[in-house]
């Protein structure tokens, strides 16, 4: 990539970062390249849709959940690694209005660009919740696309309950406890 569209490529990623931070990420794109100091061709030529641009934008926070998914593989108790992981999961998709949504929205569409980010995730997540099964501490039926579109449906709540900031944390207690064998 040529310097110039280096360039441009990092200042639309810094400007989606903070226009998504403020407005959430059904924001105006036409506002993003604008903030950008580029014309909205230059976004599509670097991000052809609005799932592209969110998927480079959480890039390194899925970086993030990956690398901590990886940490708590070792923690001494599968069910509290998975808890936490499930937290943080709920913590990063609040950074953003409209990242559950968006995230809930490609479940069964791997062809989109946010797919990179939540296939990963699932992986992840996977690997957690077998241990979680495996130490018998989560049924068995539970399948890691469904405790995935709890999570994000918890973070949506939240982020629609903005005066109740306990929320999240009361909804992920009451979906735990669902998850518990017999």
């Amino acid at each position: 990539m040529r310097a110039d569209a280096r360039r441009n490529r990092e200042r639309l990623l810094a400007e989606a970062r903070s226009v998504f931070a403020a407005h959430g990420t059904d924001a105006s794109l036409e506002d993003v390249a604008k903030r950008a100091g580029v014309g909205i061709g230059t976004l599509y030529r670097h991000f052809p849709n609005r799932h592209a641009l969110l998927s480079a934008v959480f890039e390194d926070a899925v970086g993030d959940l990956l690398s901590r998914s990886r940490e708590l593989l070792d923690a001494p108790e599968p069910c509290a690694a998975l808890v936490t992981w499930l937290r943080e999961i709920i913590a990063h998709a609040g950074e953003y209005r409209g990242l559950a949504r968006a995230l809930m929205s490609v479940t069964s569409d791997h062809t989109s660009a946010l797919a990179r980010c939540s296939d990963p995730i699932r992986q992840a997540g996977a690997a957690l919740l077998a241990r979680a099964q495996q130490a018998g501490r989560v049924r068995e039926d539970v399948a890691v696309g469904d405790l995935l579109q709890l999570t994000n449906a918890i973070a949506l709540a939240a982020e629609e309950a903005q005066g109740d900031p306990e929320l999240a944390d009361r909804l992920l207690q009451l979906t735990l406890r669902g998850l518990k064998p017999g």
